[in-house]
């Protein structure tokens, strides 16, 4: 959803139906499949600028290849402008890891997207940043947001701008358990990593780490807090094997503030669930977050609870049934809405 605090209400449900039911409400070109049958990919992403426009970044195939394909719509989605091919970069897209779009103070428009490597498995590739300075008409050219520049895990990215009109991107990364494997030694896990820009998206700084030992392939949430910080929160590995969720706060100059639970489930998986949380911060400082358990025993599907800036953790609610997934969330004065 738009991390916009301030965008009205109607506007986010607007932006949660088409992150969640794209092939369904947005252009045909959502809903194609591949040669042979095989459904392609549905990796869209939606947010509405502040003139109100519907900008959807998705995932486009032509024969084997894929590209990052960008449409707006200025009607509330009754009419779309063509798809329009942004750089050459493949991409990667779907539930967990797909194009993200933000805005900056002076009609930019800011794209962030993981490129797969070609010659490499899984989810090793770079995260890449495009943007437009003049309201969508051009872009730049592709730059990687990281450093690092060794072949290994940088996907599901989030993007986010905070009210200084900093870009933050945080990432999944595998360095540190690539290091670890050499040293013959056990890192359970991947990492968090995240890069600032306060230049609009012309250079990045980082690499800076969040946190070891996050889940390998659940995205990661980004939101502001009420002093207008962001807040990182991640699939976390908790000692021995346990799979819920941390989250530290953000800052320009790199040092991310300790990690903190938030959630409780005690949910013992050696695996990735490959289901990633997300939250989004009230005026008055609480915490609404959303997220998945499976743990056996329980009700399963996705928790909600509000939290209090300090304070016992509350009992999540479940909403839906086992199989419901991929939640996200949208807070604004008493409304909370949930996709």
């Amino acid at each position: 959803m738009d991390s916009n605090q301030a965008r009205p209400m109607r506007r986010r449900l607007l932006i949660a139906a088409a992150a969640g039911i794209a092939a369904t409400t947005l252009p045909a070109r959502a809903q194609h499949r591949h040669g042979g049958g095989k459904r392609a990919e549905l990796g869209i992403s939606a947010a509405v600028d502040a003139a109100g426009t519907i900008w959807v970044a998705s995932r486009e195939t032509s024969g084997d290849a894929s590209f990052l394909a960008l449409q707006s719509s200025t009607d509330s989605g009754r009419s779309w402008s063509p798809p329009r091919q942004l750089g050459s970069d493949a991409i990667t897209a779907g539930g967990e890891s797909r194009p993200k779009i933000a805005f900056g103070r002076q009609n930019d428009l800011y794209l962030a997207y993981t490129r797969p490597n070609p010659i490499a498995r899984g989810h090793v590739g770079d995260i890449r940043f495009i943007r437009s300075t003049d309201g969508g008409r051009t872009f730049s050219a592709p730059a990687t947001v990281h450093a690092h520049g060794e072949v290994t895990v940088h996907s599901f990215e989030s993007m986010i701008v905070d009210r200084e009109g900093r870009i933050f991107i945080a990432w999944v990364d595998g360095r540190d358990a690539d290091a670890a494997k050499a040293r013959g030694e056990r890192y359970a896990g991947s990492a968090i990593y995240y890069a600032v820009s306060d230049d609009g998206g012309a250079h990045f700084k980082g690499d800076y780490k969040v946190a070891d030992h996050s889940c390998e392939c659940c995205r990661v949430g980004l939101a502001l807090n009420r002093q207008g910080n962001p807040v990182a929160l991640w699939r976390h590995v908790f000692v021995p094997n346990i799979r819920d969720h941390a989250l530290a706060e953000l800052s320009a100059n790199g040092s991310a503030a300790p990690l903190r639970r938030a959630s409780f489930d005690d949910w013992r998986i050696d695996a990735c669930p490959h289901q990633g949380p997300a939250h989004a911060y009230a005026a008055d400082g609480m915490r609404h977050q959303v997220w998945f358990n499976g743990n056996e025993g329980s009700k399963g599907g996705v928790q909600y609870a509000a939290f209090a800036a300090d304070g016992a953790p509350p009992t999540p609610v479940v909403l839906g049934n086992a199989q419901a997934s991929q939640a996200d969330i949208a807070v604004q004065g008493a409304q909370v809405a949930v996709a």
